[in-house]
């Protein structure tokens, strides 16, 4: 083996913050179906609990054999708008307690699939399982929530939108850190192993396991090498790089399933920043050469990393999936919330971003008194861009009771803290209640 290249990603894990970002369990929650949501509960948390049984523990053993940090372990399951829909219930939130109680005995950080996909038209398991959203949120630690509301291929379901703007602010009444678990989706993939969107698609096998590799820090770090070079040596400096973290999270991941006897889905790249210091999009971007994230060449600067991360990504694995790019999120970056906190950051200029990031306007705090139809229309905007730029887009985000601009919110963790980011007083409820779908785009008919 090479020891220059090895001693290379050793200094990258111990001074560059670079870390496998998550090992996540898909598992198929198909043949877990029962007319007896009781039966179907009990089958779910058994099949959980084996599959699972050793995933943190095999997780924890390569770790130590190969000294890489594995920062979250989780697992995601089939969409439970699916799995309860045979029961008749009228509310799911019983599915989500199982899910808490089964990701606790494996021990797992989290656990995606409280689900529904929407985005052509309701099934009577997705108006159920939405409903439960406030509630299972609220009687659960470790569970995860997603609707996607979208696609390229079917338009956009503005009754869905409607919807979830007013549970985003049922959320907030109960608790607004509750929003950080739940996400809206346009153009939602199967295979995403990052939280809170993640859920196992019908099309995967019974069990995989995908991995989700981060390094912001590396990626700025090899930049430094590089000032006042062309923007012709910037990318291929960038591809170089998640080349070589994405080689990392290969050996890891196919390692893993193998301990695991399970199959080996994808390595999502993406670059997910942390608080950190030095783990930060905003950053890379300012390395590139912006004075401040935010202003005038963001938009550019942020297209070209994202597509060179996916480059590198691609040449180093077959399997490279999820959503593998570049994450915004207003908290958690450290440098996005001293944006924010200059007013260079704003939601307006983040929307531009989405357009050719990998996601979208990820945890922003907006002010209490936001309208649910202003948030709607956020949502609106999002799916907007997913559909018509064929791309995954989401919204995350939380509205904070009693906070208005010039506040924040501390969450803590991985999310760190956000300020309080000022919307638009004009409204759009007009628009929102008008309801119906807005066609899909021309583009997307291909067959």
């Amino acid at each position: 083996m090479d020891l220059r290249r090895i001693m290379e990603t050793v200094n990258m894990i111990d001074n560059e913050n670079l870390d496998l970002r998550t090992t996540n369990m898909g598992i198929s929650l198909l043949d877990c179906i029962d007319s007896d949501s009781d039966r179907a509960c009990q089958k779910i948390y058994d099949k959980i609990t084996t599959k699972a049984e050793n995933l943190v523990k095999v997780a924890r053993e390569l770790e130590t054999e190969y000294g890489i940090p594995i920062a979250n372990k989780r697992i995601t399951v089939t969409p439970i708008s699916l799995t309860a829909a045979a029961s008749g219930d009228s509310d799911y939130v019983k599915y989500a307690v199982t899910l808490d109680k089964a990701a606790k005995a494996v021990g797992v950080d989290l656990i995606g699939g409280f689900s529904a996909l929407v985005h052509k038209g309701y099934q009577n398991g997705d108006r159920v399982l939405i409903k439960s959203i406030p509630q299972a949120l609220k009687e659960t630690e470790r569970v995860c929530s997603s609707v996607n509301v979208g696609s390229t291929r079917s338009g956009i379901n503005m009754d869905a939108v409607k919807e979830m703007g007013q549970i985003v602010i049922e959320n907030e009444k109960i608790n607004p850190l509750n929003n950080g678990n739940l996400v809206i989706f346009c153009n939602a993939v199967e295979d995403n192993p990052f939280m809170a969107g993640g859920f196992h698609g019908v099309g995967e096998s019974d069990v995989a396991l995908n991995v989700g590799v981060s390094g912001p820090g590396v990626v700025k770090t090899a930049l430094e090498k590089v000032k006042g070079e062309s923007m012709d040596v910037v990318a291929e400096t960038i591809k170089q790089t998640a080349f070589k973290v994405t080689r990392m999270g290969q050996l890891v991941g196919q390692e893993a399933s193998k301990r695991l006897g399970v199959d080996f889905g994808i390595v999502d790249l993406s670059l997910a920043p942390t608080p950190a210091q030095g783990d930060s999009v905003a950053n890379i971007l300012e390395e590139i050469g912006l004075e401040s994230v935010g202003t005038h060449g963001t938009t550019a600067a942020l297209a070209m990393l994202n597509d060179a991360v996916k480059k590198g990504g691609i040449m180093a694995c077959s399997h490279v999936g999820g959503l593998s790019g570049a994450f915004i999120p207003e908290s958690e970056d450290a440098g996005m919330i001293a944006a924010a906190e200059k007013g260079i950051l704003t939601v307006d200029k983040l929307e531009a971003m989405t357009a050719v990031c990998s996601v979208g306007l990820d945890m922003i705090a907006v002010p209490g008194d936001t309208p649910a139809e202003t948030i709607s229309a956020m949502i609106a905007d999002e799916a907007a861009i997913g559909m018509i730029n064929n791309k995954t887009t989401a919204v995350r985000v939380i509205p904070v009771p009693g906070k208005d601009v010039g506040d924040s919110i501390e969450f803590g963790g991985l999310f760190g803290y956000a300020p309080i980011m000022p919307v638009h007083k004009e409204s759009s409820a007009a628009m929102i209640n008008r309801g119906g779908r807005i066609p899909a785009p021309v583009h997307s008919f291909k067959n």
